[in-house]
């Protein structure tokens, strides 16, 4: 049974301030994943504090938000078997240092201390999450 989902993908500032784009972009399609939408956003406060709404109140909460607002971001809308679960993997690990040789985080990723936001792409982690963030962010069709 196909399991065809779409999902949000973002190349973050760090990611896009690095000339990653192309790069980040060619390995989510030479997965066999699908652009849907592909969008240039300079994102707002708003827009940030409702993606991120679950971690407010945490101590990397306002810098995170900080950082997102700090340059442009690539937002992607990805459709593919399994997308969600395989762009996860492909990611990596959160933190780009201990992120597997082959994955966007562990080949591109650079250590930059405590501040481990700066890990180059967000990938949604369920179904649910991926339907909630995809109507924000592509909410202006």
């Amino acid at each position: 049974m196909s399991q065809l989902e779409q999902t949000l993908v973002l190349i973050k500032p760090d990611g896009v301030a690095r000339n990653l784009t192309g790069e980040i972009l060619r390995r989510i399609e030479a997965k066999g994943y699908q652009l849907v939408d592909v969008r240039l956003v300079h994102a707002q406060r708003d827009l940030l504090a409702a993606h991120y709404a679950e971690h407010e109140g945490k101590p990397f909460y306002e810098p995170l938000i900080q950082f997102m607002e700090s340059g442009p971001i690539v937002a992607l809308r990805i459709s593919g078997h399994r997308v969600i679960e395989g762009f996860r993997v492909l990611a990596g690990t959160t933190d780009p240092t201990t992120a597997a040789p082959g994955t966007i985080r562990g080949d591109l990723g650079r250590d930059w201390g405590l501040n481990v936001q700066q890990n180059l792409v967000h990938g949604s982690d369920s179904v649910e999450t991926a339907e909630r963030e995809l109507a924000l962010w592509f909410s202006h069709s």
